[in-house]
């Protein structure tokens, strides 16, 4: 066999070796929630990102950032219960709540046995209270959390008419209704709301089917939305009143042009706690979508910084 054969056939078994290797499966956290969640081994980690996501998302959302730093970091990401194919529990066992969903986290880090000393926390959306909530009650749960485009205060005036209609019936249940009824529409247009039609971005088609397959179900995705929202002025208030007790250093990332959630609430949020804030110019809600490539570079950066 010549030599240089020889020699490209180890350098190529050991790139095999040393790439990281992505799992996706299917993890108990407690007795009624079941995750979907998909996690990057690389062959050496500098440290560990977890990702949590909004709506109407999934753990997918997260992917091509997760890839671009897997050679470095060993990244985690999940479903949210009524998301994905993670658990569905009925109300009378599980409510939804960012609180809620805080304990999930919680129980995630635990079962995945996840080093909290070398966590990084990347939450947008519904995914950015839980964190917060949770870090309140388990002070090192993370190195470091970078939050953003959500609402951590009751501000209606901040948020779209829609979102603000989903905090009281009787205007939340024909939300409810009315999301449960335009799916397809949902699908199609609620990423691309802060961008004119010659702006829109691509989303990666594996997460376009992938929400798309995983909407239905006893509890919708919609219905899950609207059971967070049913309890989020009281988790809102709960932590308003309780920030300063945070211990966990976190970070604040927004879109400058985030028209369900404005950069005013995270301007506030920021202010209040002292805490270090970017806004993103050009970008709207969903900037992990929009741009993962700069976003992705900003978590680089923090976790290295």
């Amino acid at each position: 066999m010549n030599q240089n054969n020889t020699k490209a056939e180890e350098a190529a078994k050991q790139d095999l070796a040393s790439s990281p290797k992505m799992e996706i499966g299917m993890l108990q956290v407690s007795s009624d929630i079941k995750l979907r969640h998909m996690v990057y081994h690389p062959a050496h980690s500098k440290a560990t990102v977890l990702f949590l996501h909004g709506f109407p998302e999934s753990m997918y959302t997260w992917k091509p950032i997760a890839e671009s730093l897997s050679n470095d970091y060993e990244v985690h990401a999940f479903d949210w219960p009524g998301y994905g194919q993670s658990s569905r529990p009925s109300t009378d066992r599980f409510s939804y709540s960012p609180k809620d969903y805080a304990q999930v986290l919680e129980q995630y880090i635990r079962a995945s046995r996840i080093d909290s000393s070398k966590l990084v926390i990347y939450a947008t959306d519904i995914g950015a209270l839980p964190v917060l909530l949770a870090a309140l009650e388990q002070p090192h749960i993370a190195k470091k959390i970078i939050v953003g485009d959500f609402a951590p205060f009751n501000r209606p005036h901040y948020m779209w008419e829609n979102l603000a209609a989903l905090k009281s019936k009787p205007s939340s249940d024909v939300v409810r209704a009315a999301m449960n009824q335009t799916r397809d529409e949902i699908l199609a247009n609620t990423f691309f709301r802060d961008n004119p039609t010659e702006e829109r971005y691509t989303l990666p088609q594996e997460f376009r089917d992938d929400i798309a397959k995983w909407w239905d179900g006893d509890i919708t995705a919609a219905d899950a939305f609207y059971h967070y929202y049913s309890h989020f002025t009281r988790d809102q208030d709960y932590f308003e009143a309780n920030m300063s007790k945070l211990k966990v250093p976190v970070k604040v990332v927004w879109g400058e042009k985030d028209s369900y959630i404005k950069k005013e609430m995270g301007v506030e949020f920021a202010e209040r706690n002292n805490l270090k804030l970017t806004i993103l110019p050009g970008l709207g809600h969903y900037p992990h979508l929009q741009a993962p490539k700069q976003t992705a570079d900003e978590l680089r950066a923090e976790i290295e910084g």
